[in-house]
């Protein structure tokens, strides 16, 4: 998802209106210490599960919302949550069908049912917004409901799809209250999660009370939590150190991270994971001056990652040769079997093979958010020392304004982060290269769409290593997306506080109802 879900590095918000509720109205825990304030520079871009693929907004899906299936902590494997079971019907991969818990409310009371199911994955389709998860949804035909059963009818076999509704994409909505047809903007929420919520500030803070009539596969929430948003990741560290949070997820500075051991006193910290991403994104568009392959393969050619990691980074994060990071079993390394050192010789040649006259004007798109502003402008000096670029940096301070930008294509290229939807390798590469992807750059490949319709139709997934080898190999050949690395999943908590270990673990799913104070 675009971090940024989003998966997969987010900033910014759709929403501008004032919260509703008020904290005055929240009960307090066991203890009288009142909610766990969580801080966060992945801030909210809608409310509503059919407008957002990012990081900030699956974050709170996970609590105020459920899906059919989940990730436990620690598998990799979807098990039941609204559903009491679910499975594919015959061995074609084509039909899954889940039948209902018959104990599911929404917060006000009303019973889920099954054209609840129905109508949120409808509207998905229908609204089909650009910043929403149409995408993850490529091969949803249909949707039947029937007394508690809910039959999903799929144009191609998708071994993938039991992941896909355990994401925060397939949350289950009120369809008296969610417009089959366009967005809900009021400011509200109705799910069935751990959590209701009590107020929203767009932009500024998530105020969540415990959903006594929950019932799923996590654990009732015992405290109330106030998820506090940050511009930055400056911000988020000063509200650490002011001690106005008590726990701290994505993203602190690289110094911070790098600068953490186990004798800092009141802080607990965890690393797990290592499956978000960056990549820099090439507007392939007719009139994009990256649209010809020689400019995104000269990029590639002189990308100087372990730079990028060390000097910007300061070693927090890894390089990466792929869009399917290591430890996701199909990894490969096809950019570094292309260019495996930076070689400003080889991108000259490519430009002159192409008759492409040098310096090429480059419009980097950028959300200005943590370590961002500095990877960019490390980016630009890599790519002017070759002479071949000129890089104008195209800072956007909104995140809701730069997803608007980049899916209008205002950005010749724009650099973007990706955390797993799901542990496979499919969620790197459908989403991202594949047909009507969720980048929004213009690009599409005919035997690219082939290759992830074949990995998608293996119920074993080691069965589709070789097609996973020869679409990354695709991807560097074509280079719509080149990835610069990889990071593990960092997490801050005051020693007061229970659970963090709990709070994210890669999957994407944000397990507020895990906090609770010693």
């Amino acid at each position: 998802m675009r971090s940024v879900r989003s998966k997969i590095i987010a900033a910014g918000l759709v929403l501008g209106v004032a919260g509703v509720g008020a904290w005055q109205l929240l009960p307090e825990d066991g203890n009288g210490r009142g909610a766990v304030r969580v801080g966060t520079s992945d801030v909210v871009s809608s409310l509503d599960p059919a407008g957002a693929y990012d990081a900030g907004s699956w974050a709170l899906f996970s609590n105020i919302y459920q899906s059919l299936l989940t990730i436990k902590p620690g598998s990799d494997a979807p098990v039941p949550d609204a559903a009491a079971s679910c499975g594919f019907v015959g061995q074609k991969l084509t039909t899954y069908r889940c039948e209902l818990r018959p104990d599911v409310k929404f917060a006000g009371g009303r019973t889920v049912t099954a054209e609840d199911v129905k109508h949120s994955f409808d509207r998905i389709k229908a609204i089909n917004s650009d910043q929403g998860p149409a995408p993850l949804f490529n091969t949803l035909e249909s949707v039947k409901a029937e007394g508690r059963t809910v039959t999903f009818n799929l144009s191609a076999g998708d071994a993938t799809f039991p992941f896909k509704i355990a994401t925060g994409a397939a949350s289950i909505v009120d369809k008296d209250t969610y417009p089959a047809k366009a967005l809900r903007e009021d400011g509200r929420a109705d799910g069935s999660g751990p959590y209701a919520l009590a107020a929203y500030k767009a932009g500024t803070s998530v105020e969540l009370k415990p959903n006594t009539s929950y019932k799923g596969q996590g654990k009732p929430a015992r405290t109330p939590v106030t998820v506090k948003y940050f511009k930055d990741s400056q911000q988020l560290d000063q509200a650490w150190n002011t001690h106005r949070i008590d726990v701290a997820h994505r993203d602190m500075p690289p110094a911070v991270l790098a600068g953490l051991n186990p004798g800092m006193k009141d802080t607990r910290y965890q690393a797990s994971g290592g499956s978000e991403i960056r990549s820099v994104v090439f507007n392939v568009r007719p009139g994009s001056t990256a649209a010809p392959l020689a400019v995104r393969q000269a990029a590639a050619a002189v990308l100087d990652r372990p730079k990028v990691a060390a000097e910007v980074h300061l070693g927090t994060v890894t390089p990466l040769y792929s869009l399917v990071p290591a430890g996701i079993a199909g990894h490969s390394t096809p950019f570094f079997d292309a260019y495996p050192t930076p070689n400003g010789a080889t991108a000259k040649k490519l430009f002159k093979d192409a008759g492409i006259t040098a310096p090429v004007h480059l419009g980097l798109g950028v959300n200005v958010r943590g370590a961002n502003m500095p990877e960019a402008e490390e980016l630009k000096r890599q790519l002017e020392s070759t002479g071949l670029f000129q890089v104008t940096i195209k800072p956007v301070e909104q995140w809701s304004d730069f997803q608007k930008a980049y899916a209008a294509g205002e950005f010749d290229a724009y650099t973007i982060g990706w955390i797993a939807d799901f542990p496979d390798a499919d969620n790197f590469l459908a989403p991202l290269v594949g047909v009507d992807s969720s980048m929004n750059n213009g690009f599409s490949d005919k035997r690219v769409d082939e290759l992830i319709t074949r990995t998608q139709s293996h119920s074993e997934r080691a069965e589709a290593a070789s097609d996973f080898r020869e679409l990354q190999k695709l991807v560097a050949q074509q280079a719509p997306m080149v990835p610069i690395w990889q990071k593990k999943d960092y997490v801050m908590s005051r020693e007061g506080v229970t659970g963090a270990q709990f709070l994210s673990d890669g999957t994407g799913v944000w397990r507020l109802w895990e906090l609770d104070w010693l």
